[in-house]
């Protein structure tokens, strides 16, 4: 009987319901693990909700030995409330794709220390001291380590699940095991793809200054068919089990460390969505920078910084991940037998360099996307909008939304990293008609 009592309390404890404080900590007291990593008696355990996002509740949680964050997922986008439904399926996605991160890029992510699917709850170590990117960024930080960083986790997770790495029965199982994670995409395929092109209830963007550009955006065709063909491959391109959501907003720093955290849209996609999503708000950063001057010229170093780190993560990635496939690609992606002796050789490597420029153009073409949004659409980003002088604000994202258009519709014309940098330098002292 008790056997039986104990087994309907612990089908109670894992029914979905939203975990406040007190809730937490009795669930948080029932894990040894978990417990012993905090030290202490439950009743002096700090908790404080901390999620600055747009979907989940997020908990810092601190006892007397150490610290933990608890993610729980809720049943609809926290940024617009119940009236906008997800499943709470997301959660288990994250789960698959933070486990599968640690193996291939091990010290890049977070700890998993417990996961619970009926909660759609994950414990992960807490990450100390570091910060958000994205708010290091606002303030002018510099660091060092981060293109080293990402690049090695855009790199493996990126190649060590594509076809060019693993067998085709591998990688179809993988697709399989995402597969379900169609909600997430829907979002993207909507606000990133879709929405900012047209008129939308949940669009916006800095008034009266951009209505202009906004509209003139929603009547061009020669934009539409380009972000049509990105949405086509970001649909129907199972190429890599990518990140999904891969911006600065994503990632946490120190001047030393980088983890890459919030793989809750991850499903098997176009590479270039991931490797795209982090040269674009780095741009952002770049082109939002002259807004948080206090005095002209303050932040060039900082700025300069930022276009040499867009330079890097491409070519230390490309650098990476071409050296990744003439080691490891054992996948059934290219079979090394179809290539034998000294002219195969050069056969292959010569494939290997046009696949690289196909994935950059993708990369370029993935980022204006991701620029577009964050000014255009619903979710934006405080690069911008920390930016406390409306005009002064909209002047950096008309020049970001200028670089974008360009880089979406004249792909051609960004042949080389070095020529996105360039275009990204000469936009940022252009002056828009209404900053006069």
């Amino acid at each position: 009987m008790s056997s039986q009592r104990r087994s309907s309390a612990d089908q109670r404890q894992d029914e979905y319901r939203i975990l406040h404080e007190a809730d937490l900590r009795d669930y948080l007291a029932g894990l040894p693990e978990v417990a012993a990593r905090l030290g202490g008696v439950p009743a002096s355990w700090s908790i404080s909700e901390v999620g600055d996002g747009n979907l989940n509740l997020v908990f810092i949680v601190k006892g007397a030995a150490g610290g933990v964050a608890v993610k729980q997922a809720l049943p609809y986008v926290r940024l617009v409330g119940e009236s906008w439904p997800l499943p709470l399926s997301r959660s288990h996605y994250e789960y698959l794709a933070l486990t599968h991160q640690a193996r291939l890029a091990p010290g890049l992510v977070p700890a998993v220390l417990h996961h619970n699917e009926g909660l759609a709850l994950v414990v992960m170590e807490l990450l100390e001291p570091h910060i958000i990117m994205r708010k290091g960024l606002v303030a002018g930080a510099l660091y060092p380590r981060f293109a080293g960083d990402i690049t090695t986790f855009l790199a493996r997770t990126l190649f060590f699940s594509s076809d060019l790495a693993v067998t085709a029965a591998h990688k179809k199982e993988g697709i399989a095991a995402f597969a379900g994670n169609h909600a997430l995409c829907k979002i993207t395929e909507d606000l990133i793809f879709t929405d900012p092109y047209r008129v939308a209830e949940q669009n916006r963007w800095t008034q009266p200054w951009l209505d202009a550009t906004a509209a003139a955006f929603r009547e061009d065709l020669d934009l539409h068919a380009a972000i049509s063909r990105l949405k086509l491959k970001f649909m129907a391109s199972p190429e890599a089990l990518i990140h999904g959501d891969l911006h600065t907003g994503s990632i946490m720093v120190t001047e030393s460390a980088t983890m890459v955290i919030d793989p809750e849209f991850a499903f098997y996609g176009p590479m270039g969505f991931d490797i795209g999503a982090v040269i674009a708000n780095l741009l952002m950063a770049y082109l939002a920078s002259a807004g948080h001057e206090r005095t002209a010229g303050e932040r060039r170093l900082f700025e300069a910084w930022v276009l040499e780190t867009v330079e890097d993560v491409w070519t230390e990635f490309a650098s990476e991940f071409l050296e990744l496939w003439r080691t490891e690609g054992h996948g059934d992606g290219y079979p090394r037998t179809l290539f034998p002796g000294e002219a195969g050789a050069l056969r292959l490597e010569a494939e290997r360099q046009a696949y690289m420029a196909r994935l950059f153009r993708d990369t370029v073409g993935f980022s204006a996307a991701k620029i577009i949004r964050r000014i255009l659409g619903l979710a934006h980003n405080i690069d911008f909008e920390l930016i406390e002088d409306p005009k002064r604000r909209a002047i950096s994202e008309a020049r970001s939304l200028r670089l974008a258009r360009a880089m979406m519709v004249d792909a051609e014309s960004f042949p080389t990293i070095g020529a996105v940098t360039k275009a990204a330098r000469e936009v940022r002292d252009w002056q828009p008609d209404f900053a006069e």
